[in-house]
């Protein structure tokens, strides 16, 4: 955006078969099924970026990974190397169906693992629904993604499993043979009995459009939303007792400020860490599988560095939508300013929720307020430099 109109809200989400034009190319969205890959997935995925993309991968908040910059004339070559990886669906509507949350703890043969499986098995089944509807299964011990992004969620009560609609402080008990075929009939009502405005549950549940036979029962309690720390250690150090990563069949993480990975980089900590495979997180942290600890400049470890408080959308000049600069600015600021979301235009890509500190970037300019990108701002019109006196001064 770049003539002061309001941003141009797409309604869909890219993928590799239907890429999204972007300000420096095409995006082209990967995802991999329970989000993880293999260490020679994972290298091969970084050769495409460099060939064909801006030489990165971005994580998303549903756990996939971008490729920024894809000239349209290398699309095809493009989607030869993912297909040659195995991280292509077969088609194009199935591809746009597999908005899938898995819980990034799960381990092969436990429910999750079980309850995701069936789920990409059921797909085909599946109604049309709008083109972001996503679902999250997350049948551990406690909910780790009820802040994510989803729209149906299988989860865990006291009770056992339950499949519970999002907008909804309660949900529907179901054994792991009923949980699919009654997601599929939840979300069959939905997209028969919803208005063309409410392309979310959350909209729809809000205006009285579940049945409350389908909310009885509570989830378990979600942990405290930044339980994913536990995965991060001090740089360099050994992991101490109790926290994952602690023994060889624990994972490791790393996180990237803004979910920004240099394919360099990626490819770099796989070898060096003799990763066998990673997991992508919906909080810009990588699981490595198999890994030992090592220190990389490119990623996050510490687990009270400031960047890891702060969102950041691409900004200008990457993305048409925007008119300021923002990941330097998040830099810039994230020393002083906790939970902070800088964004590039009104959308808010970067993060849906609410911050204590929110910029939005308007006309060239940054607005200043707090709550979601958009919102009625505290101060308009500020240049970069009147905007970091305002937030640093004492």
């Amino acid at each position: 955006m770049t003539d002061g109109t309001d941003p141009q809200v797409r309604g869909w989400c890219p993928g590799a078969l239907r890429p999204m034009a972007s300000g420096d190319g095409l995006v082209v969205r990967v995802r991999p099924c329970f989000a993880r890959l293999t260490a020679a997935q994972g290298q091969g995925l970084c050769t495409l970026a460099l060939r064909y993309g801006d030489g990165g991968l971005e994580m998303t908040n549903r756990a996939n990974l971008q490729i920024y910059g894809v000239a349209a004339a290398d699309h095809p070559a493009l989607i030869d190397g993912l297909r040659a990886l195995d991280l292509l669906d077969a088609d194009e509507t199935l591809e746009g169906r597999r908005n899938v949350l898995v819980a990034p703890g799960h381990v092969p043969g436990d429910l999750t693992h079980r309850l995701a499986t069936a789920l990409y098995a059921a797909l085909p089944e599946l109604p049309e629904l709008p083109a972001k509807v996503g679902f999250a299964v997350d049948t551990g011990p406690a909910p780790v993604l009820t802040n994510d992004p989803a729209d149906f969620r299988l989860e865990m009560s006291t009770r056992g499993p339950i499949l519970r609609a999002d907008g909804t402080d309660k949900g529907l008990p179901v054994t792991g043979d009923e949980a699919i075929p009654a997601l599929i009939a939840l979300a069959t009502l939905f997209g028969t009995t919803r208005t063309p405005g409410q392309r979310r549950a959350r909209a729809w549940t809000a205006a009285g459009g579940l049945p409350e036979a389908w909310q009885t029962t509570p989830p378990l309690s979600s942990p405290h939303p930044s339980s994913w720390r536990k995965y991060l250690g001090g740089p360099g150090a050994a992991p101490p007792a109790g926290r994952p990563g602690a023994s060889p069949d624990d994972p490791e993480g790393y996180a990237a400020p803004f979910g920004r990975i240099e394919a360099t980089d990626l490819a770099e900590l796989l070898t060096r860490s003799g990763a066998t495979a990673f997991t992508v997180t919906p909080w810009r942290l990588l699981l490595l599988h198999g890994a030992r600890r090592v220190d990389h400049p490119g990623f996050i470890t510490d687990p009270d560095d400031p960047l890891l408080t702060v969102s950041a959308c691409r900004g200008a000049p990457f993305c048409p939508q925007a008119t300021v600069e923002t990941r330097e600015l998040a830099r810039r600021l994230a020393p002083h300013v906790r939970d902070l979301h800088v964004s590039g235009c009104a959308k808010g890509c970067a993060r849906a929720t609410p911050a204590s500190v929110t910029v939005t970037g308007r006309d060239g300019a940054y607005d200043l307020g707090q709550g979601c990108a958009g919102e009625t701002p505290r101060l308009s019109g500020l240049t970069a430099d009147a905007l970091i006196q305002d937030l640093t001064r004492p």
